[in-house]
C-alpha cells in the first residue's frame, strides 16, 4: 500500500475499523497492519493513530497452530502481541437474543443455563485442571431415561411435530445440535419415521464420468462402487437420501450459483418436497 493510493486515501478517512473474529487471527497480521498503518499514516501512533474494534471470543478457535501445543498457540494469539497492551476490553453483559420478548421466568432459567455454559468455558467447573476434568451436568440438562432417547429429545425440541410441521415459525427457534455428522442422519431417520407417508429413496450418480478417464482408461479398483457410495463430502448430500412428501428439508448449497440469486446472498432456503 503506497501513499498516494485509492487504499491510503480511504484509510486517511476512515475513522473506525472493526476486525472481526480476531482471536482466530495470528497476531502477525495485526503487527504487519500496524507497521503498514504507520508508514501510509506517517504516525507512530498505534495503526497510525486509527481506532480499531477488535471482535470476537477467546473461548472459541484460536489460531490454529499445525501440531502445535498449547504454550505455541497462544504464543501466536493477539494477546501475546505488544497491540494487547493498547487494548481496552470491553465484555458484552446481556444476550439480547435469548432475552428480547421472553417471559421473566424463561429468561431467568436461560440466564441460568448460559452462565454454566461460560463458567465450562472459562474453567471454573471441575476443579483445577490441566485441560482434562469431570463435570457434573445438572439433572434438568439431561434426558430422563427412557427407551429411546433420541426420540425423547425430539419430543422435547419439537412437541407435536405433525401438526405444526407446516406453520413457518415453527422451526424458528428450535434446533439440535449434534457432534458429528452421524448423529445428524440418525436423528434425521428418526424424525422421518414419525411423518405418515411412503419413504422415497434417492441415489447419487455412483461411477466417474468419461472426462475424467486418462487416456480413455481408467482402473476399476480405485473408483469401487463401494468407495463411491461411502464419501460423505462436506457441503454435499450423502449418496442415498431418504424423503417423504411434504416433509421439510433445507437447501444448504447450490450447485448452479449463477441461477440462483438468494443462494449468492448466502441465504438458506426452506423447501417443501413434492413428488
Amino acid at each position: 500500500m503506497e501513499r498516494g493510493s485509492d487504499e491510503a486515501e480511504l484509510l486517511e478517512k476512515t475513522k473506525l475499523i472493526i476486525w472481526d473474529e480476531a482471536p482466530m487471527t495470528h497476531k502477525h497480521a495485526f503487527q504487519a497492519l500496524d507497521k503498514s498503518c504507520k508508514d501510509v499514516l506517517k504516525s507512530n501512533s498505534l495503526f497510525g493513530g486509527k481506532v480499531f474494534v477488535f471482535g470476537g471470543d477467546f473461548r472459541q478457535i484460536l489460531p490454529v497452530i499445525k501440531k502445535g501445543s498449547r504454550q505455541q498457540i497462544v504464543n501466536v494469539s493477539l494477546c501475546s502481541s505488544y497491540i494487547w497492551h493498547h487494548c481496552r476490553v470491553l465484555k458484552l453483559t446481556r444476550n439480547l437474543r435469548l432475552t428480547i420478548g421472553q417471559p421473566s421466568a424463561n429468561i431467568k432459567e436461560t440466564k441460568k443455563f448460559y452462565k454454566w455454559l461460560l463458567d465450562i468455558g472459562e474453567g471454573k467447573i471441575g476443579g483445577p485442571n490441566e485441560g482434562t476434568a469431570k463435570i457434573e451436568i445438572p439433572d434438568d440438562f439431561l434426558v430422563e431415561q427412557c427407551d429411546d432417547p433420541i426420540i425423547k429429545l425430539i419430543q422435547f425440541v419439537y412437541p407435536d411435530i405433525l401438526n405444526s410441521s407446516q406453520d413457518p415459525t415453527y422451526f424458528q427457534q428450535r434446533g439440535l445440535l449434534a457432534p458429528t455428522n452421524d448423529v445428524v442422519h440418525e436423528i434425521n431417520d428418526c424424525l422421518l419415521e414419525l411423518f405418515p407417508g411412503d419413504l422415497v429413496e434417492y441415489l447419487s450418480s455412483d461411477s466417474v464420468a468419461k472426462s475424467d478417464y486418462i487416456d480413455g482408461n481408467v482402473d476399476p479398483t480405485l473408483y469401487s462402487t463401494e468407495i463411491l457410495n461411502g464419501l460423505k463430502i462436506f457441503g454435499l448430500p450423502n449418496h442415498k437420501i431418504m424423503l417423504k412428501v411434504s416433509v421439510l428439508v433445507m437447501l444448504l448449497r447450490n450447485i448452479d450459483k449463477k441461477r440462483d440469486y438468494a443462494t449468492e446472498l448466502g441465504f438458506r432456503l426452506f423447501l417443501w418436497v413434492r413428488m
